[in-house]
């Protein structure tokens, strides 16, 4: 399944090879399949499971609009850790488990960062929402890049700081 990923990826990546290293490519790839996933399980959810009806939970009661979000977000999610890992980021020398953390994370600084933005463009500084939506997207897309690629997945822990702090520790032991 990688390699017919890898395949894919590799025919659409030529014409962009200008623009952007393979890296960048592959992780805008994975996560517009993820984001196409996570509105195609939105749909069928609110429409067909949901039937958009209200869910009741006994203590609260979920719009249906927000029980898809529910659901979508729990297909798509690990569809979209699992490219990052094995498609965009293979050279991470981390453990799964933490970096599914770390995703995890910072998907979640992600969705408080697009309420948050969205809110002050559109709500403080009084720009068209469609506008707002397409800079609050470069904003969170760039975070997300940075974030995954030096947190996430970061590829080894011999940084200068954590060399420093290697060292530290060594003369610390004497």
């Amino acid at each position: 399944m990688k390699k017919i990923v890898l395949n894919i990826i590799s025919f659409f990546y030529p014409p962009f090879r200008g623009i952007m290293n393979e890296q960048l490519f592959r992780y805008a790839f994975c996560g517009a399949a993820a984001n196409a996933l996570d509105i195609l399980i939105y749909f069928i959810s609110y429409n067909f499971i949901l039937q958009k009806q209200n869910v009741h939970l006994g203590f609260f009661t979920l719009s249906p609009h927000v029980a898809a979000i529910l659901i979508a977000f729990c297909c798509s999610f690990p569809v979209g850790f699992l490219l990052q890992k094995y498609i965009t980021f293979t050279s991470s020398t981390l453990r799964g488990r933490v970096q599914l953390f770390r995703y995890f994370t910072i998907v979640a600084i992600c969705i408080g960062m697009n309420v948050f933005f969205i809110k002050l463009f559109v709500e403080k500084m009084g720009i068209y929402p469609t506008v707002s939506k397409v800079l609050v997207t470069i904003i969170v897309v760039a975070f997300s890049y940075f974030t995954q690629r030096h947190y996430s997945f970061r590829e080894n822990d011999n940084s200068p700081i954590r060399l420093n702090i290697k060292r530290i520790r060594e003369k610390v032991r004497w």
